[in-house]
């Protein structure tokens, strides 16, 4: 057993260009659930946006990737706001089945043969990250950190992932503390109340919606960037419920919850993948650390799956609000 490997594996997982990307788009869920109560089951639809909102233009059309980010920027704003129109006046289930189902629509389209000339169908998108590559100030060797080789194209990404992380991050802080945050709150809480007071409800619903929306599809764009491939299989609704897990598993309603979160499951969840593959190795004269019997290198691939599951349920049953959280942001108005 290659424990180095192992445990660099994870240690990278937790930091790398990708997990920047998870805690993006669930830092955007965050603020649709976390701190509005609005259940929001599409946010892979988001990141679907902002992927292929830069590979797309950039890609096929040869555009100038800053240009490309406008595209991104007004894709989020106008699904945030036909997802808005169509559902924040209704009851908040209707929301989580209308996103849903959108973010499922999304994904088949790009998927779809009929529009694989533009989105490159199931066989995705490659080509868009060469400005992102020359833009690079690190050797193409990289680095090797522990048991961890680090090629400069990721270590860039890690890098300015995590400061534009911090930026994001910093403004999600700043408006959650204010006002506008603590309307945001009471909303989650008890919308009457808000609206009683003058407030109205239905555009700081919307204003919440476009906000999370953006950050997710700037997720999206990181993870792409960070794959170098833009592929209809990586925006599944599996995307949006890992997405929950990690603002549960750091805490609900806070800002470092998704950050905290997503460190941790990409560390375990890598961990586990690592640990198995390791365990399932077979060489000249030694058997596999774990019987055939149980698990192979045939199945051990949906094991992590049903761990990411069972790590959900655990914290569901005995600690809702995260490890970080408080049981105070657990209250929420579901009419």
């Amino acid at each position: 057993m290659n424990w180095a490997l192992i445990f660099s594996n994870g240690l990278y997982a937790a930091v790398s260009a990708n997990a920047v990307a998870y805690m993006l788009i669930a830092s955007g869920l965050n603020v649709h659930f976390g701190n509005t109560g609005l259940l929001n089951f599409g946010q892979a639809g988001f990141a679907a946006v902002g992927a292929y909102g830069i590979a797309i233009p950039v890609s096929q059309y040869h555009w100038n990737p800053f240009a490309a980010m406008l595209v991104i920027l007004v894709g989020a704003v106008l699904l945030a706001v036909g997802v808005g129109l169509l559902t924040l006046r209704l009851r908040s289930d209707y929301l989580a089945i209308v996103t849903i189902a959108i973010a499922e629509i999304i994904r088949i389209f790009v998927n779809g043969d009929h529009f694989k000339w533009l989105t490159g169908g199931n066989d995705g998108l490659q080509g868009f990250t060469r400005w992102m590559e020359n833009a690079s100030p690190f050797s193409t060797n990289g680095v090797k950190i522990w048991a961890q080789k680090i090629d400069g194209y990721r270590l860039w990404l890690l890098v300015s992932g995590w400061i534009l992380l911090g930026i994001i991050a910093t403004a999600l802080y700043l408006l959650i503390r204010s006002p506008w945050g603590r309307v945001l709150k009471g909303i989650r809480e008890d919308e009457d109340a808000v609206r009683s007071l003058g407030k109205n409800v239905f555009a700081f619903k919307m204003q919440s919606l476009v906000l999370g929306g953006v950050v997710g599809a700037i997720g999206g764009m990181w993870l792409v960037l960070d794959k170098q491939s833009a592929q209809p299989g990586d925006f599944a609704t599996t995307l949006t419920f890992f997405a929950y897990t990690m603002i549960i598993l750091g805490g609900v309603a806070k800002v470092k919850g998704p950050i905290i979160g997503a460190m941790m499951f990409l560390f375990l969840f890598t961990w586990v993948d690592s640990f198995l593959r390791e365990a399932t190795k077979t060489s000249a004269g030694k058997k596999p650390v774990l019987p055939k019997w149980l698990i192979t290198d045939n199945n051990y691939a949906q094991v992590k799956y049903i761990f990411a599951g069972v790590v959900l349920a655990i914290l569901v049953a005995f600690r809702p609000q995260g490890i970080f959280g408080d049981k105070k942001e657990q209250a929420f108005d579901v009419r």
